[in-house]
């Protein structure tokens, strides 16, 4: 045909086939699993709920609690045992409050996780007209967490996961908020076009290594110490760093002390463990290799007594990704600033088989100082009082534990996280989640959730009652998915102890007290779990291996002693007490 020829036109009826469609919650499921998220954590209601109906019937694993600060301590527990951001939903206003407690939580203790809250219209936000649990949440969330972002339109939910992703993972882990309003969610466009404005987020978490003269230096420094000491914090935990570490530690032989957190990297019972010396090694050493570590109020800022700063300075060298760490509270004589395990490999490659282990002065004085400390302890653990000690209790935990080495112990309280703490051993990395850095109560169920979902491994909860009560209502939650979750309640009638009075002489309780015996096992019993009261460590020791073995929701009421206490456990320093009399 010439091109001057006109074209021939076939006259059709049929019509023409309208383009396949997608939506804002195609697009944000697609986006999310697009990039290996396959869990969600969260509570349904508006405008989230047929969200969540959506992503579980397109094979997504959906965990709703009870209460959305519990959701998002899940979200931030999975975030550090797997690496990957753990996500969490919300709705909006009251909801989302809810979440970011967690979410703030989750920046301070650098886990990587996303709060998702559904919010209401911008128009209507910004010109404050009363719309339904109207609230900015983004301006609140901002600086509570990493990074916070908007998304008003379905073509851009692709690269505001992406962002977000990246923002949680990359440099030092943290909490990122993303903030869907309503109407996104019904937003449509073509399917392809929809499909090509996802993104697959690429090395999120890229290794950076230290400078090698710093790495040079540092190593100088080692060489000089008479008395060095290895910290080990959660971040090297989280980084998955234990091959490097246990490597460090064979070859240099140098003492080490574990972070809660970081119990496990190497086992508890690692001759080269220091933690039974504690005291001593803090004030003793005279050159602190930080692993992961920082020198806050956990470690007493670097500072002190504690440090023995009177007898002069400590020299540090610090293994961190972020560079404004260095420095915080005391002088950082030699920073290495890159990811933990490249900060390792790098060290590892400067130490050679001829390096010059520490004096045996230093690691004989700490394994006098162990022994000893070990021997109090064994005395402590074997008695047998009538009504359980903390110590007594823990000693059946202890033994449990020992048993069954991969089951992953979460604890809190005041007195049951600090003997816990000291008592129950750990010989596998990441089997240990705790209040961490804030040292918040409540985190409890959600990190036990968390726990068995993400590893499906048999989970052991350590809580005094006064944490439990933050959180105690997700044991419904436990019974409905069926978690092998064992619950130990140490309940001695009160916060810190059950023994405090009313002063004024009044009929009310005293602000510390409960309800005097108090059958926790029974709000297990409701939802279908199994409940046990018991009151010696041999009863205890018994319902735990019940409990693993049966591998069902388990709570076990350990009744203590009211008396046992401690105020405020091992910080009885930082709660002010009145020093006037009216």
């Amino acid at each position: 045909m010439s091109i001057h020829e006109p074209a021939i036109r076939c006259e059709t009826n049929e019509p023409l086939a309208e383009p396949e469609l997608t939506d804002g919650f195609h697009l944000l499921l697609d986006a999310l699993k697009l990039n290996d998220i396959d869990t969600l954590f969260g509570l349904p209601g508006i405008p989230i709920t047929d969200f969540l109906r959506t992503a579980q019937a397109e094979g997504m694993r959906v965990i709703t609690f009870r209460h959305e600060q519990n959701a998002g301590n899940a979200a931030a527990a999975a975030g550090f045992l797997t690496g990957k951001p753990g996500v969490c939903m919300t709705v909006s206003a009251p909801g989302f409050l809810n979440g970011l407690t967690a979410l703030a939580n989750a920046t301070t203790n650098c886990f990587p996780m996303i709060l998702i809250s559904g919010s209401s219209e911008r128009e209507i936000v910004d010109l404050q007209q009363g719309d339904y649990e109207e609230m900015d949440q983004l301006a609140i969330a901002k600086p509570l967490c990493k990074a916070a972002f908007r998304i008003l339109q379905a073509k851009d939910i692709g690269v505001g996961i992406a962002r977000a992703i990246r923002a949680a993972v990359s440099g030092r882990p943290g909490g990122v908020y993303l903030d869907l309003p309503a109407r996104l969610f019904s937003q449509t466009l073509p399917l392809e076009v929809g499909r090509q404005s996802l993104i697959n987020v690429v090395d999120p978490a890229p290794r950076q290594f230290p400078a090698p003269d710093r790495v040079s230096h540092a190593l100088a420094l080692l060489k000089s110490a008479k008395k060095p000491l290895v910290i080990l914090g959660k971040g090297a935990a989280y980084a998955r760093a234990e091959c490097e570490i246990n490597a460090f530690i064979e070859k240099t032989g140098i003492p080490y002390l574990p972070m809660s957190m970081a119990k496990g990297l190497l086992p508890d019972t690692h001759e080269l463990s220091a933690a039974a010396a504690r005291s001593y090694v803090l004030q003793e050493s005279d050159v602190v290799v930080l692993i992961g570590a920082r020198l806050n109020w956990l470690l007493s800022h670097g500072k002190g007594k504690t440090w023995a700063q009177e007898k002069g300075p400590k020299k540090f060298i610090q293994l961190d990704i972020a560079p404004t760490e260095i420095d915080s509270n005391v002088a950082i004589d030699a920073p290495l600033i890159g990811d933990i395990v490249s900060c390792m490999q790098s060290l590892l490659a400067g130490i050679d088989n001829h390096w010059q282990k520490p004096p045996t002065e230093w690691t004989a004085a700490i394994a006098e100082r162990k022994e000893k400390n070990a021997k109090k302890m064994a005395e402590k653990l074997a008695e047998r009082p009538s009504p359980m000690s903390f110590q007594s209790a823990l000693s059946a935990v202890k033994q449990v534990v020992k048993d069954n080495p991969e089951a992953i112990v979460v604890s809190e309280g005041a007195n049951t996280l600090d003997f816990a703490r000291s008592i129950v051993d750990m010989y596998l990395p990441r089997k240990r989640l705790d209040v961490g850095t804030w040292g918040v109560m409540g985190i409890g169920m959600g990190f036990a959730v968390a726990a068995s979902v993400v590893t499906g491994h048999q989970v052991i909860a350590i809580e005094g009652d006064s944490a439990f009560g933050f959180s105690g209502m997700e044991v419904e939650t436990l019974c409905r998915y069926q978690l092998p979750v064992c619950v130990v309640v140490f309940n001695n009638n009160g916060i810190y102890k059950g023994t405090d009075i009313n002063a004024s002489g009044g009929k009310d309780p005293a602000p510390t007290v409960f309800v005097k015996n108090a059958c926790y096992e029974m709000l297990m019993e409701a939802f279908g779990g199994r409940g046990v009261h018991v009151t010696t460590v041999d009863q205890l020791h018994q319902a735990m291996n019940e409990a693993i073995a049966l591998g069902i929701p388990t709570l076990i009421n350990a009744h203590i002693d009211e008396t046992a206490g401690t105020e405020s456990g091992r910080i009885t320093s930082l709660n002010p007490a009145k020093t006037t009399r009216k």
